[in-house]
C-alpha cells in the first residue's frame, strides 16, 4: 500500500512532536567532565602505585588496570555505573572501566540462570565481538606492516 506525501508529512510531524529533544552541547560537556573524572581516578591511582607503593613502571602500570578493572566491576554490580552512563553517556565508556561495564552487566542479568548457562555463557556478548574484530583488526594491520 502506498502512502500519499500528505499523510507521510503528517506522520513525520507526529515523529518530530514525540520525538525527545536532546542538548548534544550539555551532554558532550557532561561526557566530557564525567570521562575526565574517570581519567583523574586512574591517575590519582598510578600516582599512589608510584608514589606511595614504589611500584616500578611496569607494576604501576598493572595496578591501576587492576583497580579500575575492580573499581568498573564494583559499581556495575551495584548498580551505580548504570547511573553515571546515563549522565554521562560516551563519557562512561573509557576503554578499561566501560570494557568492565560491558561484562560485568550481561552477567549480572543472567545470573538467575546459574554460572554455567548464566554468567558464564553471556558474559562476553557484548564485549566478544569487539574483542574478536579488535583482534583480526590488529592481525591485519601486522601484516601490512610486515610487508611495509
Amino acid at each position: 500500500m502506498a502512502y500519499s506525501d500528505k499523510e507521510k508529512k503528517r506522520y513525520q510531524k507526529q515523529v518530530t512532536e514525540r520525538m525527545p529533544k536532546s542538548n548534544a552541547f550539555v551532554q558532550c560537556i557532561s561526557a566530557f567532565l564525567v570521562g575526565g573524572l574517570i581519567c583523574c581516578i586512574g591517575q590519582a591511582i598510578m600516582t599512589l602505585g608510584t608514589e606511595f607503593f614504589k611500584f616500578s613502571k611496569e607494576n604501576t602500570a598493572a595496578f591501576t588496570s587492576m583497580s579500575m578493572i575492580f573499581l568498573g566491576s564494583f559499581l556495575t554490580g551495584l548498580g551505580v555505573y548504570d547511573k553515571i552512563g546515563k549522565v554521562a553517556g560516551a563519557g562512561s565508556i573509557i576503554p578499561i572501566t566501560g570494557f568492565a561495564n560491558s561484562i560485568v552487566a550481561p552477567a549480572m542479568e543472567h545470573r538467575f540462570e546459574g554460572y554455567i548457562l548464566g554468567v558464564g555463557a553471556q558474559m562476553f556478548t557484548v564485549a566478544g565481538p569487539v574483542l574478536v574484530y579488535g583482534v583480526i583488526s590488529s592481525i591485519i594491520v601486522g601484516i601490512i606492516y610486515c610487508f611495509i
